[in-house]
């Protein structure tokens, strides 16, 4: 009997430890886009869980494409790269933001539009997929502000 209460309270725990150990995703945003745009952007704060992950890919369905990309300066000339995987370490963080690793939204299927959301799936290899509520700001929104959070509906000032 005890063996039985031990895995069921263990079963019942499971879930809620997993997510204490998993990457968590802070603050994500956008900037608006013009009607005619085929890209955009999305940034956030990964933060990493108890143990090492890895962002390896993201989807979302305002665009037909998403990649992970840097920004890196070669030779003077500033580019945009992909990623094939970013490193998340154990309890450090990771900044998604313009001019730094961030999330490029190619064919993009509609404007974003400033006070709007729309969810992004990051897919991770050891937390699986994480789906979070990307925020809109304005066209030159400079990142998140301190009171916006995974689920608020507020853009980011500019």
């Amino acid at each position: 009997m005890r063996r039985f209460l031990l895995a069921a309270v263990l079963c019942a725990a499971s879930p809620v430890l997993a997510q204490a150990q998993a990457v968590t995703v802070e603050q994500p945003w956008a900037r608006a886009t013009t009607a005619s745009a085929k890209v955009g952007g999305a940034f956030m704060t990964l933060k990493g869980g108890a143990a090492p992950d890895r962002l390896i890919s993201a989807t979302s369905p305002v665009a037909g494409a998403v990649e992970v990309h840097q920004t890196v300066n070669d030779k003077g000339v500033m580019k945009m790269q992909p990623v094939a995987e970013l490193p998340i370490e154990a309890g450090k963080t990771v900044e998604l933001k313009p001019g730094g690793y961030h999330i490029m939204l190619m064919d993009l299927k509609r404007p974003l539009n400033a006070g709007e959301t729309f969810p992004i799936t990051l897919h991770f290899a050891r937390a699986g997929d994480i789906t979070a509520t990307v925020v809109v700001g304005a066209p030159g929104a400079g990142g998140a502000m301190h009171n916006m959070h995974q689920g608020h509906t507020a853009p980011p000032k500019p």
